[in-house]
C-alpha cells in the first residue's frame, strides 16, 4: 500500500541569510484571521474596533507565555525545573495550546477591565475567532512534522520523512478540520441564531466541542509528555477541566433570565 511521503522543508523562504519558516507563517495567517474575525464582529457590533489593537498584543503575550509555561510544567517538568534557563528558549519549540488557551483569557480579562464590556459577552466572541486561529496552528504543526499520530495501516496515513518512514496517523489534519468545523459552526449560530444574547453559551459551547475532539484525537497521537502516562494521556487529562468548565457555562447560561 502507498502513503503519501511528507518531508516539506520547513524553511518557506531564505533571502540573504534571513529565514522564514512555514511555522511562523501560518501562525502569522492564524493570527492575522483571527483578528479579522473579531474586527468583523466588532464592526458589526457597534463596538471599538480601534480597541482590538490592545487585545491583539495582550492575546499574543498571553498565548506564548501560557503555552510555553504549560509546556514546560505539564508536560516535561524535570528537564526545565533542573535547566530554568531553558523555560525562555521558545525557539527550541515547546508550546501547549491548553496553557495558551488559558493566557489568552487571562489577557481578554485584562482587556476587559479596559473597555468596560461584559467578559462573558466577550469571551463567546472571541471563541469564535479562537476556533479558526486553532485550525491554522494545527496546519502549521503539520508543516513542521511535529505533533504527530501513531502508527497505522489505514491508507490515509503519512509518512513523515522527516521523522521515519512508518506511515501516522494525521493527527495535526484530524485537529486542523475538526477546528475549521468549529469555526463554522459556531459563527453559523453566531450570525444566525440568539445564542450570542446568552452571555457564556457560545465560549461554553466552544468548550465542549473543542476538548471532546481533543480528548478523542488525543487516542491516535504520540505521547508529548516525557513521563510515563496512565489511563489518560497529559493533553486528556489537562482538557477534562476544560471541558466540564464548558458544560457548567452552557447550562448557566440557560438556566439565565434573558
Amino acid at each position: 500500500m502507498e502513503h503519501i511521503v511528507w518531508d516539506l522543508d520547513p524553511v518557506l523562504i531564505s533571502f540573504m541569510g534571513l529565514k522564514v519558516h512555514w511555522y511562523g507563517a501560518l501562525f502569522a495567517l492564524a493570527i492575522a484571521t483571527g483578528f479579522q474575525v473579531m474586527k468583523r464582529i466588532y464592526t458589526k457590533e457597534g463596538l471599538d474596533v480601534e480597541s482590538l489593537d490592545n487585545l491583539l498584543i495582550y492575546c499574543v503575550v498571553g498565548i506564548i507565555v501560557g503555552a510555553r509555561l504549560a509546556h514546560c510544567i505539564f508536560y516535561d517538568p524535570g528537564y526545565y525545573f533542573s535547566h530554568p534557563m531553558k523555560i525562555f528558549a521558545i525557539w527550541e519549540g515547546g508550546l501547549a495550546s491548553h496553557g495558551g488557551g488559558l493566557g489568552a483569557i487571562l489577557a481578554l480579562y485584562y482587556y476587559q477591565r479596559k473597555v468596560k464590556l461584559p467578559f462573558l459577552f466577550l469571551l463567546d466572541r472571541l471563541a469564535i475567532a479562537t476556533a479558526i486561529f486553532g485550525f491554522f496552528v494545527r496546519l502549521a504543526n503539520f508543516a513542521n512534522s511535529e505533533i504527530l499520530g501513531e502508527p497505522t495501516t489505514l491508507p490515509w496515513g503519512i509518512i513523515f520523512k522527516r521523522i521515519d518512514m512508518l506511515p501516522r496517523h494525521p493527527a495535526q489534519l484530524y485537529e486542523s478540520f475538526a477546528y475549521l468545523l468549529i469555526f463554522i459552526g459556531l459563527y453559523a449560530i453566531y450570525k444566525y441564531t440568539n445564542m450570542k444574547q446568552k452571555h457564556g453559551a457560545i465560549f461554553g459551547l466552544f468548550l465542549i466541542l473543542v476538548f471532546s475532539a481533543r480528548i478523542g484525537i488525543e487516542t491516535v497521537k504520540v505521547s508529548q509528555a516525557a513521563y510515563h502516562e496512565s489511563i489518560l494521556s497529559a493533553g486528556q487529562w489537562l482538557s477534562l477541566p476544560f471541558l466540564f468548565t464548558g458544560i457548567v457555562l452552557l447550562i448557566m447560561a440557560y438556566r439565565k433570565r434573558s
